[in-house]
C-alpha cells in the first residue's frame, strides 16, 4: 500500500490517456504531415485533441499550438515575443517565484541586452496587482507571471494585473505559466487578458513530453525551433500523435468534472490542515484563502526536509521537499514568500490529484506522527 501525494510533480496517467496512446502506437501510427489515409487519420487525432484542449480553456482550437511540455512553451512564449516585440522595447516584468523554466529563460534574456525586473511578494507574502502594474511602463515588450505557484500553491491575481497592464500598455504582450492551473481552477483564456498562457499534460493525467503554447492569433511569435514548419510555423518537428492524443483525453475526460474535483481538493486540503494543526511543531506555509486547494506546503519544525521525506518514502508515502524540478535543492521561492529559514529547511509539499484517496492522507498523517518521534529520538 502506497500513498501517491507528489501530483504537483507528475500525475499518474489516466486509463483513457494510455488507451488514446496505445492506439496511436499500434494502429494509427502514421505522421500527420503526410497526404495519404494514414496520415491524415494522425492528422484528425491531433486536431480532435487540439479541441479538446481549446474547449477546456474556453478558446479557439486554431490557439492552440502543440510542444514538448510547459518548459518548452514557455521558452518559446517568452524567447519567442522577445525576439518579436523586443527589438526597440527592452523590458521584460517578471516575479521573483516564477519556475525555473520561466526563471532561467528571464536570465539568459537578461544576459543578452534586455533589462529584468522580477516583483517580489511584499512582506505578508503576497504580491498584488498594483506591484506588477508599477513596474511596467512605455519600454516593456513582455510581462510574465505565473498563475498558481508550483511550490505553495499561491495564486497571482494575473487577471487585475493584465487587464490593467493591456488598458495602460495595449502593445505590451502578457503571458502566464498555467501549468498548475489548467483543469485544476476554471481558466477562460479570454477573461484573463492574457495573450498568451502555458500548460502541460503531465500535471493532468496524460504522459510527459507532451504541453501547449494558447496564444491569441494576432500575436506574432519568431519560433526558436526550424525545421519541417509543423504547427503553423511555430513548432517545427513531426507531432507526437501518441502524446498528444493522450492530453487531449485527459482534458476530454477531466474537464467536466472540474468543478467536482475542486470541491474535492479543497475538502481534503481543509481535512489536512485541521490534521496537521492538532500535531506538534507544524508550520503551515500556504495560506488558505490564497493559495489553489491541490497544493499545501508545511514544515516539520525541527526535522529537515530530506530526512522526513525520505522517512515517509520508508513507509510507502510519497511526497515532496519543493520544485521536481530544484533536484532537492533548497527553495528560494519559499523565502520569497516570507517564509523563515527554519521552515524553508524543514518545508513539505503536498500536492493532491483526482486519484486522492481519504487513505492516502490518513496514511501521510500517522507517517508524519511516526516520523516525529523516530526522527527526534
Amino acid at each position: 500500500m502506497q500513498a501517491y501525494l507528489d501530483n504537483a510533480a507528475t500525475t499518474k496517467p489516466c486509463e483513457s490517456a494510455v488507451s488514446a496512446v496505445v492506439d496511436a502506437l499500434v494502429e494509427n501510427y502514421g505522421n500527420p504531415s503526410s497526404l495519404h489515409r494514414i496520415g491524415l487519420k494522425a492528422e484528425e487525432a491531433v486536431t480532435d485533441a487540439r479541441k479538446a484542449i481549446a474547449t477546456a480553456l474556453s478558446a479557439q482550437p486554431e490557439c492552440v499550438t502543440f510542444t514538448s511540455g510547459a518548459t518548452e512553451s514557455n521558452n518559446l512564449a517568452i524567447i519567442g515575443s522577445a525576439k518579436t516585440y523586443g527589438k526597440r522595447k527592452k523590458k521584460i516584468v517578471s516575479t521573483t517565484v516564477e519556475h525555473p523554466s520561466v526563471a532561467r529563460t528571464l536570465d539568459y534574456l537578461e544576459e543578452n541586452g534586455f533589462e529584468v525586473v522580477r516583483v517580489s511578494p511584499n512582506h505578508n507574502g503576497e504580491i498584488l496587482p498594483d506591484d506588477i502594474i508599477s513596474a511596467v511602463d512605455d519600454n516593456t515588450c513582455l510581462v510574465t507571471c505565473m498563475l498558481i505557484n508550483n511550490e505553495t500553491g499561491y495564486i497571482l491575481p494575473i487577471k487585475k494585473a493584465f487587464t490593467a497592464i493591456k488598458r495602460l500598455y495595449p502593445e505590451c504582450i502578457t503571458h502566464s505559466d498555467c501549468a498548475q492551473a489548467f483543469l485544476k481552477t476554471p481558466i477562460k483564456f479570454a477573461d484573463l487578458s492574457a495573450d498568451m498562457i502555458s500548460i502541460s499534460g503531465h500535471k493532468i493525467h496524460a504522459p510527459k513530453g507532451v504541453g501547449a503554447i494558447v496564444k491569441k492569433k494576432e500575436v506574432r511569435l519568431l519560433p526558436v525551433m526550424f525545421g519541417g514548419g509543423q504547427e503553423k510555423g511555430l513548432r517545427s518537428g513531426t507531432e507526437s500523435v501518441p502524446l498528444i492524443s493522450a492530453f487531449g483525453a485527459s482534458a476530454k475526460e477531466f474537464y467536466p468534472t472540474l468543478s467536482n474535483a475542486i470541491n474535492n481538493a479543497k475538502e481534503m486540503n481543509a481535512y489536512l490542515r485541521k490534521e496537521l494543526s492538532r500535531l506538534p511543531d507544524i508550520s503551515i506555509n500556504s495560506a488558505e484563502d490564497l493559495c489553489s486547494p491541490f497544493i499545501l506546503n508545511f514544515s516539520a519544525v525541527g526535522i529537515r526536509s530530506e530526512i522526513m521525506l525520505h522517512f515517509l518514502e520508508s513507509k510507502g508515502i510519497f511526497v515532496s521537499s519543493g520544485s521536481a524540478c530544484s533536484k532537492g535543492a533548497k527553495s528560494s521561492v519559499l523565502g520569497e514568500f516570507r517564509i523563515t529559514d527554519e521552515c524553508v529547511d524543514s518545508a513539505l509539499r503536498i500536492s493532491f490529484s483526482r486519484f486522492t484517496t481519504w487513505q492516502d492522507i490518513d496514511m501521510l498523517i500517522n507517517g508524519l506522527i511516526d516520523g516525529r518521534q523516530s526522527i527526534s529520538r
